[in-house]
């Protein structure tokens, strides 16, 4: 689907719903997803507040696109916990997610957590762009959802 920005046509977070959901693998059974102008949430029916995300973010000052899970409890020591099993694992995810995926709080929000990267935001003048932005997010679903279902 296009959409504006900035009075430039473009591919946007739709496009990379409906590329992420074909990439999941199916043995994880099929997500919920919901895409607007400046991000794409995925998750698991039994659990919306550990989800993935592709978003627009602002990060000391500088805008920049977001791609990873989060763990988004009302109470911070649910997150801190996710955050735990996440640590105890990490030489699994470490080696498919690589160098980049940072661990730690949110970006915005005290009490939240992440398992996530950032990087510059897509031009959206090119389906590539899209894909690879779903590509990525896809990594961390197939990559993180089978650690998060065990613990």
């Amino acid at each position: 689907m296009l959409w504006q920005a900035g009075g430039v046509e473009g591919f946007g977070f739709e496009d990379v719903r409906d590329a992420v959901l074909g990439a999941v693998a199916p043995e994880l059974g099929e997500p919920g997803a919901s895409a607007h102008r400046y991000g794409l949430k995925v998750w698991f029916p039994d659990e919306k507040r550990e989800h993935y995300e592709a978003q627009i973010v602002k990060v000391d000052g500088d805008i920049v696109l977001e791609v990873g899970f989060h763990a988004e409890h009302p109470k911070a020591p649910d997150n801190d916990a996710v955050l735990a099993a996440l640590a105890s694992s990490e030489k699994r995810w470490r080696k498919a997610l690589g160098p980049d995926a940072v661990m730690g709080p949110f970006l915005g929000r005290q009490g939240w957590v992440r398992l996530s990267e950032t990087g510059p935001v897509p031009q959206w003048d090119d389906i590539d762009e899209a894909i690879e932005v779903a590509a990525r997010l896809a990594d961390y679903i197939n990559t993180i959802e089978p650690l998060r279902r065990s613990r």
